[in-house]
């Protein structure tokens, strides 16, 4: 093995050891966040006894959950169901893996390590784990695999509730996979790759993606929240109705893999808005964030880290603020509503690119940018002034005009009865 290959693998192992720690440590005291924000929400304290705040509480939680009894349903199917967290929690970890953090790092070093030999490394150092050339087609690839521990959840309990729970997330997340998908199309026609780096790069020279596409931001956000099962997205856990879905019959440990996959899959999915729409690690209106130096990398891991703690914030937020939809109107949001508007949006934005590149030769991105800022002023206006009349997502008070519109049509009803509340 070459000096170089010994200094890649070696920076490899550090990164992968520092940033899994880091998610795992942040994924627990996630949950110390999630009930802060709720207790400021709802004008309470939340946890203030465990340590300085309430600090030391998912300490406390976690090692409840490790000296729990395990618990099994006697008819449960046995290895499926010890399997089906560690589908959901594996996939949901390795994302965070391939998601670039900070600035590229200039490192340069030359030593030798006694009997392991010399380890060599010279040049700009990517701060990710994994600079997968594939980008965001990997994480759709591998958070689509979670469903496959939901699902198995479910059916292996043996229990009509989590069946209901593990069926209603696999059609909900594939229902949503799709409209994700879709919703990232416009940024590789902008950013002409699926490459992280390249993404932000071309964020770097143009403008945050979140201005020139709005509307890919808007459907993915919305889609992450479906993706992630969160309110309110909640079906599959819907504890007025199935107590607590897919993972009803699990205790201890194998109830908080599910929880630990829950988080990193909102991180993950901050994580994704803060690269793709709001320009990943770029410190705004500065090249400096670009030297390579050691005080640029901090800088820019600092600005990524507020961006992505913002989207975690804001997804908490929604939970403690909307109620949960019915399972029609989830059904209705996806398939109506967000795949043929993410559908027409990939025709606008294409035809706008071509129009301004192959008609009238207008190479610049910086002016590419702005004309299609100046069109999704405009489609917003169109979708949410024009359009969002619950003619898509239509509430009980719909159903009722239509049920009292039948039964004064009706001859067979006479007009003085009471009118339909249900």
């Amino acid at each position: 093995m070459t000096p170089e290959m010994k200094g890649f693998l070696l920076v490899s192992v550090l990164k992968m050891i520092v940033v899994f720690t880091v998610i795992l440590v942040g994924v627990a005291l996630l949950t110390l966040m999630e009930r802060k924000v709720s207790a400021w929400m709802q004008n309470r304290r939340g946890p203030n006894r465990v340590g300085w705040a309430g600090l030391l509480q998912p300490a406390a939680d976690g090692l409840k959950n490790i000296l729990k009894e395990e618990t099994r349903p006697a008819a449960a199917a046995g290895p499926l169901f010890l399997l089906a967290p560690a589908l959901a929690f594996i996939p949901a970890l390795m994302l965070s893996g391939v998601i670039p953090f900070a600035a590229p790092l200039q490192l340069d070093f030359d030593f030798t390590l006694g009997p392991l030999g010399r380890f060599v490394h010279h040049g700009r150092m990517p701060m990710v784990v994994a600079d997968v050339p594939v980008g965001f087609l990997f994480v759709l690839a591998v958070s689509s695999m979670g469903v496959y521990g939901i699902a198995l959840a479910g059916w292996s309990s043996n229990s009509k509730y989590s069946l209901l729970g593990g069926l209603r997330a696999t059609a909900q997340m594939i229902s949503y996979e799709v409209a994700m998908g879709m919703a990232l199309i416009p940024v590789l026609l902008l950013a002409g790759n699926v490459s992280f780096n390249a993404i932000i790069a071309e964020q770097q020279a143009s403008l945050w993606f979140i201005l020139p596409l709005f509307l890919s931001f808007f459907i993915y956000l919305i889609s992450g929240f479906a993706e992630t099962n969160r309110l309110p997205f909640d079906l599959p856990e819907a504890e007025s109705e199935l107590i607590a879905g897919y993972h009803s019959e699990y205790s201890a440990m194998k109830f908080s893999m599910f929880f630990i996959a829950e988080y990193a899959n909102v991180v993950t999915i901050s994580a994704m808005v803060a690269t793709l729409f709001l320009g990943g690690w770029d410190i705004p209106f500065t090249d400096w964030d670009e030297s390579g130096s050691v005080l640029a990398v901090l800088a820019s891991h600092v600005a990524f880290f507020l961006k992505t703690f913002f989207w975690i914030f804001f997804v908490m937020w929604i939970r403690w603020t909307l109620p949960r939809f019915r399972y029609d109107q989830l059904m209705s949001l996806g398939w109506k509503f967000l795949m043929p508007l993410a559908l027409v949006y990939i025709m606008l934005i294409a035809t706008v690119v071509w129009v301004l590149e192959g008609l009238l030769g207008i190479a610049d991105v910086r002016t590419r940018a702005l004309v299609l800022f100046g069109m999704n002023v405009v489609l917003a206006f169109v979708v949410f002034r024009l359009l969002d009349r619950g003619a898509i997502v239509s509430g009980s008070a719909a159903r009722r005009l239509a049920a009292q519109r039948v039964q004064d049509d009706s001859p067979l009803i006479g007009r003085d009865r009471a009118p339909v509340t249900g």
